[in-house]
This record gives C-alpha cells, sequence and structure tokens, in this order.
C-alpha cells in the first residue's frame, strides 16, 4: 500500500513535537511499506519526500490562508495514493480535500486541538477562526482519529462531542531509544554554560503559553540558591510573551546566579548532555497532549517532573519515574491553574522535593528509561498504526 503522508514540520525543519513524531513514524513504517511525504517549506532531499511553499499570491495574506492554498496544491498531488494520513491543522485540509477528491481514506493524528489553544488568536487574528474551522470540518469527515494518549482522546470528545467515538483510537507518541541515549560530558556540559557539579532543572520547550514557563520562572524562585536553572527556550509565540519570559528571567538572574538561558536550537548531542546533567527536567505545561520532550528526558536516564494534566500521567509514572505536580484548571479551553499561586507553589515544593534527594532522582531516572524501553518504542508505534491503514483499506 501506498500512504502519502502530510505535515508541515518535517526535517530539517522540525521545531516541535509534531514534527518529531512525523518524523520518526516515517522511519519506522518505510521498513515495511511505500510511505511518501509531502510536508511544506523548502524542498529535501530525502527520497519520495516533496515540500510545497505557499502559493506566490497568497504569500502576504494571513498565514492560515496561506497554508490552505498550499493544502490544495498538495490535495492535488495525493492522486495515486491508498490512504492519506495528516498531521496538525496546517496539513488536515489538504488530507480532507484528497480523501474526497481521491476517495481514499483520511487518518488524523492529534497532537493538539485549536479550541484548546484559544491565546493562537494572538498569533493569527481572523485565521484562528478559519484554523479551528478547518480543524472541525476535517476531524467530522475523517475515517480515523489517532489519539497521542489516553487524554488526548478526551479532549477530542470533549471538544467535538459529534464524533463517533470508535473512530478516535489511541496510539502513543514514541522515542528512539538507539538515539536518545545518557551522555555524561562534563566538559560538553561546560561549553554550553552549565556547571555540572551543581544540582540544576532544566526545561526545554518553546516559548508559548501552553508550555507554562512564566509559572516554572516564578517557582524557582523558591529553590535553593546553589541550584542551576537551565532554560533551553526558544522560537516565542509572541512578542508579548517573549516579552514577559525575558523580565522574568532578568529578575532572576538579579536575585540568584546560575540562571543559563539558551536560546538556540540545540543539536541532539547537546541536548542529550544538558538533559543528562540535570538532577531534573520540568514539564510545567498547562496544555500536553503527551511531550515527546518528556520521553526524550526520560530516555537519557533524568528524573522528570511534570504537570498532572493531559497526557502526562500516562508518560510519567508518579513516584517512578518521577513526580506530578496537581492543578485544577479553569474549564475554559486555556488550560490557567484556578488559583496560579498555588499551582506555583505546589510545583516548587515537589521541585524542591526531587532535587533534595539526588540519590531518589537518579532512581526516577533509571526507571524512566526502563520504561522508555518498555512503552514507546517506534516500531510498536509503527505496528499499530499500520494496522489502522488496513483496516481502512480494506474496508
Amino acid at each position: 500500500m501506498r500512504i502519502d503522508v502530510i505535515s508541515r514540520e518535517y526535517p530539517p525543519a522540525v521545531y516541535g513535537g509534531a514534527g518529531v513524531h512525523v518524523t520518526e513514524l516515517v522511519k519506522a513504517m518505510r521498513r515495511d511499506i511505500d510511505v511518501k511525504v509531502r510536508c511544506f517549506g523548502s524542498p529535501r532531499d530525502e527520497a519520495d519526500t516533496f515540500a510545497y511553499e505557499v502559493p506566490a499570491p497568497l504569500a502576504d495574506a494571513n498565514a492560515a490562508l496561506g497554508f490552505l492554498g498550499t493544502d490544495l496544491e498538495i490535495a492535488r498531488d495525493v492522486e495515486g495514493a491508498d490512504l492519506v494520513h495528516s498531521h496538525t491543522w496546517y496539513a488536515n485540509a489538504a488530507g480532507n480535500i484528497a480523501k474526497q477528491l481521491h476517495g481514499i481514506p483520511h487518518v488524523i493524528t492529534a497532537h493538539s486541538l485549536e479550541p484548546l489553544r484559544p491565546w493562537k488568536a494572538e498569533q493569527l487574528g481572523g485565521g484562528y477562526r478559519l484554523s479551528s474551522w478547518i480543524e472541525r470540518t476535517s476531524y467530522e469527515d475523517a475515517d480515523r482519529i489517532i489519539a497521542v494518549s489516553g487524554g488526548m482522546r478526551r479532549d477530542i470528545l470533549r471538544a467535538y462531542p459529534q464524533l463517533d467515538e470508535s473512530k478516535v483510537e489511541v496510539v502513543y507518541n514514541g522515542i528512539d531509544l538507539d538515539e536518545w541515549q545518557r551522555i555524561e560530558d562534563p566538559d560538553a556540559a561546560r561549553e554550553l554554560g552549565i556547571d555540572p557539579d551543581r544540582p540544576s532543572v532544566i526545561f526545554v520547550g518553546r516559548i508559548t503559553r501552553q508550555k507554562g514557563l512564566p509559572y516554572l520562572l516564578r517557582a524557582v524562585r523558591e529553590l535553593p540558591k546553589d541550584v542551576q536553572i537551565v532554560l533551553c527556550a526558544g522560537a516565542p509565540d509572541t512578542a508579548e510573551i517573549e516579552r514577559e519570559v525575558t523580565q522574568l528571567v532578568d529578575d532572576l538572574k538579579a536575585e540568584r546566579d546560575g540562571v543559563v538561558w539558551i536560546s538556540r536550537h540545540l543539536q541532539k548531542r547537546d541536548l542529550m548532555v544538558a538533559l543528562s546533567a540535570a538532577t531534573c527536567f520540568v514539564c510545567p505545561s498547562i496544555y500536553e497532549p503527551l511531550g515527546i520532550v518528556n520521553l526524550e528526558a526520560m530516555s537519557c536516564g533524568t528524573a522528570v517532573v511534570g504537570t498532572a494534566t493531559g497526557g502526562i500521567p500516562e508518560v510519567v509514572e508518579d513516584g517512578v519515574t518521577g513526580r506530578l505536580v496537581p492543578i485544577e484548571q479553569v474549564q475554559d479551553g486555556t488550560g490557567t491553574p484556578v488559583d496560579p499561586d498555588k499551582y506555583i507553589a505546589d510545583l516548587a515544593a515537589v521541585l524542591n522535593e526531587v532535587l533534595s534527594d539526588p540519590a531518589k532522582a537518579a532512581e526516577y531516572g533509571k526507571a524512566g528509561r526502563a520504561r522508555a524501553e518498555r512503552e514507546f518504542t517506534w516500531s510498536r508505534i509503527s505496528e499499530q498504526t499500520q494496522e489502522i491503514y488496513r483496516k481502512l483499506i480494506n474496508g
């Protein structure tokens, strides 16, 4: 069978969890079946991979309209595929239109949901209404929707109650355990500005509302002064949140040393060095369908502290691979804590607990690596995804 996979994010322009997911899933599936990738952006050198720029007449239009124009060109070229599989709303219109045009099944993998990211209106303006419409109609027409966690499945059915529950299945994100390893390299850590001899907590993620970085920056003020704060954070969603984070970091630096902000994109080895040097990794997200970065930290044998929201509790086993931070959230789609001060205090308390017992943190890290090896391999995820394809193609 020939499967056409559509994604905005794909190497070398991989800057988020969806791009990592598509990259690794395609690599695993190509061992068994014919997979063509249709992605956004500049041309790629990879075989059976085709890239599409925004059509010239739409280059200056609202960004969402430009993506829709790209989707139309992709949908045309899907002809000949047995099934089309799209990732995120950027690509879902291409999959939905290809389904209608070529009479083939359409599978969607949900990595996030527009109704649960209302702050996107800050970026897209009226385009947020367009992206929301694309997502809703594509979900309604899809033959199968893959949620990357049970929490994500519940979110999908809550956001789109009109969907047939039987067509929403769970297939987890995964991690390449051959590539992601613990690397203890003190000299390389120092080159990144990290002191490997000090306890440290590390954050890795984009500067966006859903990642909860401002809450973390307030919480770490309650950590001992000898603890380093390592922030691998870049690609701000808006100028507003960039200013907020910058001010919070500046305030921290005025109070304590050991605040390391790496805003550039790190190569994989450097990221593994940074994760391996940390006492614990923290994921303060207020919205997180699963969080591949949690799996990356676990694969490096690093303890994980994460918010008990979305799919995080399905990855982080509380008291075994790390700790979960309780949160009560406003049910308006933003994920905002009902009591932000309480969430910040709870986050600080859990971080202090883990940092105060390095031996226990090391145990969490070893258990995390073992859990990743047991539950989150790409070969397993590829098999589950191909089984969904076969069922749809065979009717």
